[in-house]
C-alpha cells in the first residue's frame, strides 16, 4: 500500500504509534524536498558566482530553489509515469557521473589541479585522511547529521510501493541491490585516496628542491609531494578535501559532467521525496485517524494522485527553502528520520515479543534482539546530534500518541499492540489461577441476566456501579427455541451488544447461550462464565413483575435459578423497581428510547428547553409507558442526598453490607449515606407485631394458585398434586402463614414492608438481607407461587430494593 513506512508502523505498533509517526514521516520528506533543492541551488550558484550574481549569495539560492521545485512539482503532479521517467534519465546521468569520477582518478594530475590539492592515489594521503580532523567546532556526530540524508532513501521504494506492480518480489530485491551498490560507492569514494585536506590552488606553491624544507603540520603529505601548503596553517585555503565544496569536479575527468550529477543526484532525491510525502500523507488521511486532515485523504485521476497533499508537501518545502542553508536543515530531517526507524526497528521487536502467528518474517538471519538494538542505537544518536530537537520530536510524538488514545479511532488493524495486551491478560489470568482466595482481595464479579444490554438499562448501570474498573462485570442473555433457530441471532447479538457497552462506555462483557429453555441456558452461564479467578461469584436478576400471568413452567424456571445459583456457591442480589425493569418493546422502536431518554434530560434541566431539544413527540412516544423509561435511567444519573437504607437481619457472609458500601464510593453515589437497620433493633418495637394487613393481600393474591384440596380424599389430592405440583396447598399455608406461635416467626417479614414505608421517608434505596427460610424459598417445600408472592409484598410500593444474599462466605475482614 501507498505510505508504506507509516503503514509498517501502524498496522504493527496500532494508530497510537502509526498517526504520530505518520506526521512526522509525512514532515521529514517534505523537509527533503528542501534540503535536496538547497543542495541544487548551492551548486549552481557556485558555478555562477564569479559572473551571474543576481542579489546575494543567500538570496540566490532561495531564489533558485523556488524556481526548482516549482519545476518538480508540474512533474510529480504530472503522474507518476511521468515521474519514473524523469527518475531513469536523472539516474544514468548520475551513473555516467559516477564513473566520470573513478576515470578521473587515474588520470595523472595535472600541476594545476595537484596545487588545488589533486594528486592521484597515494597511499600517504590514504593514512592521513583515514583518522578524523574536526574543525570550527563540528563533530562527528554533528558531521554525521549532515551526512546521514543521504542514506534516507532506504524507504523510497516502499514509500511508493502501492504504485508497484509485484511490490512483494521488487522492493526486498530493489532495496537491497540500493544499499549494496550505493554503500560500495560512498566507501570507494571516501577512500578514494587522492586530495589532500588543504591546498592553496596556487601553482608556485611547488617547492624548489634545491633548498632543504622541513615538512610537519597539517600539510605534511602535499609537502612530502612537493608542495608547500604551510600557509593554510595560518590562514583557510580556498581547496582541498576540508574547504572546496567542488572538490569532486577537479578529481573527475571531465568536470562539467560532475556538475549534470549533482544537478541529477539532488534533482531524483527531491522529486522522490516530493512523492513520498503526499503518498505518506494520504494514506495517513485516508485511515481517519486525524479527523481535521481528511481533506488530504482525496485522491485525482486513475492513479488517485494525491494532488492535495502535492500543495501542501511544496508549501512545506518552500518555507524551508527560504532558510537557505543546506548545513541547518539537514539535522532536522536527520532528527526526523532516525525516530521514523527508532520505531519500524522497535515494530520489528515488538511484533516477534508478541509472538503473534501473523508476523512471519521470512528472512532466514532475522533476530529480534538486532531490531531492538537498532531502535535504541537510533534513539542515542537522535540525542547525541542535537538533544533538545530529540526532545522536541519525541514531544510532539507524544501529544499526537495521547490525542489518538483519547479519540480512540475505530480501526481493527491486528497490530502487535493488540497481541501483547492478549498475551499479558492470558499470563496474568494464569498467575492469578495460583492465587488462593483472601477475603481481604474480595470483590463483587456480577453476572447481570439483563438480556440484551438495553433491554434492561436500571439493573445493568447498578451491576456496573458495583464492578466498574474494579472487578467483572458480565450481562448476559439467554436465546430460547431450537439452536438451528436461535445461533443466528445469538451470533449477530454478540458482537452488536458488546459494541453498544464499548460505546456506552461501560466497563463490561456481554455472554449469550442458545438453549431450550430458560434455566439451562442461565444455569450453563452460571457454571461456565469467567476465566480463572476471573469469574462471577454475584448473580444479579430483575423481579419477575409478570409472575401471575408468566405461566407455571415460566414462574418455576425463574425460582429454579436462585436455587442454581446458590448450588454453583453464587452470592445473589435481585432488584425490584416498580415501574418494571424491562424496556425491550420501547427499545424495539428503532431510535425511540434514545428520543425519550434526552426528553426526560432536556426536562430535568429546564422544562423550557423541552421543546427546542425534542419538539412534538412521535406519535410511538404518546403510547409509551413514561414512567418505565424514567425509572430505567435513575442509576444512570448522579443520585441527590439521600440514605442507602440496610436492612441486616441475618448474616450472609457480609455481602449486603459490602455491596451498598462499593455505591458509596461511586461518584454518582457519593451524597448518599448508609443506614444499617439490624434485626434485633426492629425485633424489640413493639408496633411490629400490629402489622398483620399484608396477610389478607397475601392469600388475594395467592388465591389462583391454590390447589383448593378442600373435602377431597387422600387419593384425589395426590393426583391433583402430581398433576399440578406448583399449586399452594393448604398444608403449606397452614403451616407457613395462618397458624400458631410458628405464624410470627414466619410473617415478621410482611410486617417488615410497613415498617420500610414509615422508616424510609428520605429514601433513594432499600436492600434486604433474607434469613434462612425467606425470600429463598426452600425446595419442594413451599410453592413458587407462594415465594413469589411473598416477594412482592415485601417490596410492594417501596423505593427501588434490592434483595440480597450471600453464599455465607466471608466477603468483609470483620470476620477473618
Amino acid at each position: 500500500p501507498c505510505g508504506c513506512a507509516y503503514y509498517m508502523i501502524s498496522r504493527s505498533l496500532g494508530p497510537e504509534f502509526g498517526g504520530s509517526i505518520g506526521l512526522i514521516f509525512a514532515f521529514a520528506n517534505a523537509v527533503g524536498v528542501s534540503m535536496y533543492v538547497v543542495g541544487f541551488a548551492e551548486t549552481v550558484v557556485d558555478l555562477l558566482k564569479n559572473s551571474a550574481i543576481m542579489v546575494d549569495e543567500m538570496n540566490d539560492i532561495r531564489i533558485i530553489g523556488c524556481i526548482t521545485i516549482v519545476l518538480l512539482l508540474g512533474i510529480s503532479v504530472a503522474g507518476m509515469e511521468w515521474e519514473a521517467k524523469a527518475q531513469i534519465i536523472l539516474l544514468v546521468i548520475l551513473l555516467v557521473a559516477i564513473v566520470n569520477v573513478f576515470v578521473g582518478t587515474v588520470i595523472p594530475a595535472t600541476n594545476e589541479k595537484k596545487a588545488q590539492g589533486f594528486f592521484n592515489y597515494r597511499s600517504k594521503i590514504f593514512l592521513e585522511n583515514f583518522t578524523p580532523a574536526f574543525r570550527d567546532s563540528e563533530t562527528f556526530f554533528s558531521v554525521f547529521a549532515i551526512f546521514f540524508p543521504a542514506a534516507t532513501g532506504i524507504l523510497a521504494g516502499a514509500n511508493i510501493s502501492g504504485d508497484l506492480r509485484d511490490a512483494q518480489a521488487a522492493l526486498p530485491k530493489g532495496t537491497l541491490l540500493a544499499i549494496l551498490i550505493t554503500g560500495l560507492t560512498y566507501l570507494a569514494m571516501a577512500l578514494s585516496a587522492t586530495v589532500v585536506r588543504d591546498a592553496t590552488g596556487n601553482s608556485s606553491s611547488i617547492i624548489n628542491h634545491t633548498t632543504p624544507v622541513i615538512c610537519n603540520g597539517s600539510t605534511a603529505v602535499a609537502c612530502e609531494l612537493g608542495y608547500d601548503f604551510s600557509s593554510c596553517e595560518v590562514e583557510k585555503c580556498k581547496f582541498g578535501l576540508m574547504n572546496n565544496f567542488q572538490v569532486m569536479t577537479l578529481v573527475s575527468g571531465f568536470g562539467p559532467l560532475i556538475i549534470a550529477g549533482t544537478f541529477s543526484a539532488t534533482l531524483s532525491s527531491a522529486l522522490a521525496s516530493l512523492v513520498s510525502a503526499p503518498k505518506v500523507f494520504q494514506a495517513l488521511c485516508k485511515d481517519n485517524i486525524y479527523r481535521a486532515l481528511h481533506f488530504f485523504a482525496k485522491g485525482h485521476g486513475k492513479n488517485n494522485e494525491p494532488i492535495r497533499g502535492y500543495v501542501l508537501t511544496f508549501i512545506i518545502s518552500v518555507a524551508f527553502i527560504l532558510i537557505g542553508d543546506l548545513n541547518t536543515i539537514a539535522p532536522i530531517i536527520s532528527n526526523f528520520f532516525l525516530a521514523s526507524y527508532a520505531l519500524i526497528n522497535f515494530s520489528c521487536f515488538h511484533a516477534s515479543y508478541a509472538k503473534s502467528p501473523g508476523w512471519r518474517p521470512a528472512y532466514k538471519y532475522y533476530n529480534m534482539w538486532l531490531s531492538l538494538m537498532g531502535a535504541l542505537l537510533c534513539c542515542v544518536v537522535m540525542f547525541v546530534i542535537n538533544w533538545w530537537a530529540a526532545l522536541l520530536t519525541y514531544g510532539i510524538e507524544f501529544l499526537l500518541y495521547i490525542y489518538v488514545t483519547v479519540k480512540k479511532p475505530d480501526v481493527n488493524w491486528g497490530s502487535s499492540t493488540q497481541a501483547v495486551t492478549f498475551v499479558s491478560a492470558v499470563s496474568n489470568a494464569l498467575s492469578l489461577s495460583g492465587v488462593e482466595d483472601h477475603v481481604k482481595n474480595f470483590r463483587p464479579q456480577i453476572l447481570a441476566l439483563t438480556g440484551s444490554t438495553r433491554s434492561r438499562p436500571a439493573l445493568l448501570d447498578l451491576a456496573h456501579s458495583f464492578s466498574k474498573n474494579y472487578g467483572l462485570c458480565i450481562t448476559c442473555e439467554v436465546f430460547v427455541g431450537p439452536r438451528s433457530e436461535t445461533v443466528d441471532e445469538m451470533n449477530n447479538a454478540m458482537e452488536k451488544n458488546q459494541l453498544w457497552l464499548k460505546n456506552k462506555k461501560r466497563k463490561a462483557f456481554y455472554a449469550a447461550v442458545a438453549c431450550d429453555n430458560f434455566r439451562e441456558g442461565a444455569e450453563s452461564l452460571l457454571q461456565a462464565s469467567g476465566l480463572g479467578r476471573m469469574k462471577p461469584n454475584t448473580l444479579m436478576i430483575g423481579f419477575k413483575k409478570n409472575w401471575r400471568t408468566a405461566g407455571a413452567e415460566a414462574v418455576q424456571s425463574y425460582v429454579g435459578i436462585l436455587h442454581d445459583a446458590f448450588d454453583f456457591e453464587y452470592g445473589t442480589a435481585m432488584l425490584r423497581v416498580n415501574q418494571g425493569l424491562d424496556v425491550s418493546h420501547i427499545v424495539e422502536a428503532e431510535g425511540l428510547y434514545d428520543i425519550v431518554f434526552s426528553c426526560i434530560l432536556a426536562r430535568q434541566r429546564d422544562k423550557a428547553v423541552i421543546m427546542s431539544v425534542c419538539g412534538s413527540p412521535p406519535p410511538q412516544v404518546a403510547k409509551m409507558n413514561e414512567k418505565l423509561v424514567e425509572a430505567s435511567l435513575q442509576f444512570k444519573k448522579k443520585q441527590p442526598k439521600g440514605t442507602i437504607d440496610v436492612w441486616w437481619l441475618f448474616d450472609d457472609g457480609g455481602l449486603t453490607l459490602l455491596l451498598p458500601y462499593i455505591l458509596t464510593t461511586r461518584k454518582k453515589w457519593k451524597d448518599c449515606k448508609m443506614r444499617i437497620f439490624m434485626f434485633n433493633m426492629w425485633n424489640s418495637c413493639s408496633y411490629l407485631h400490629l402489622h398483620f394487613s399484608s396477610l389478607k393481600e397475601l392469600q388475594e393474591m395467592i388465591e389462583p394458585f391454590r390447589l383448593h384440596e378442600g373435602s377431597k380424599d387422600a387419593d384425589q389430592i395426590r393426583a391433583l398434586q402430581k398433576e399440578q405440583p406448583w399449586k399452594v396447598t393448604d398444608k403449606e399455608l397452614s403451616e407457613y402463614h395462618v397458624l400458631s406461635s410458628y405464624q410470627y416467626k414466619q410473617n415478621k417479614k410482611f410486617i417488615l414492608n410497613p415498617v420500610l414505608k414509615e422508616q424510609c421517608l428520605t429514601y433513594l434505596f432499600t436492600l434486604l438481607t433474607p434469613c434462612r427460610s425467606m425470600p429463598i424459598a426452600r425446595k419442594e417445600t413451599i410453592s413458587d407461587f407462594l415465594y413469589m408472592a411473598w416477594l412482592d409484598i415485601l417490596t410492594k410500593d417501596l423505593p427501588p430494593t434490592l434483595l440480597i444474599r450471600g453464599n455465607h462466605k466471608s466477603v468483609l475482614t470483620f470476620y477473618s
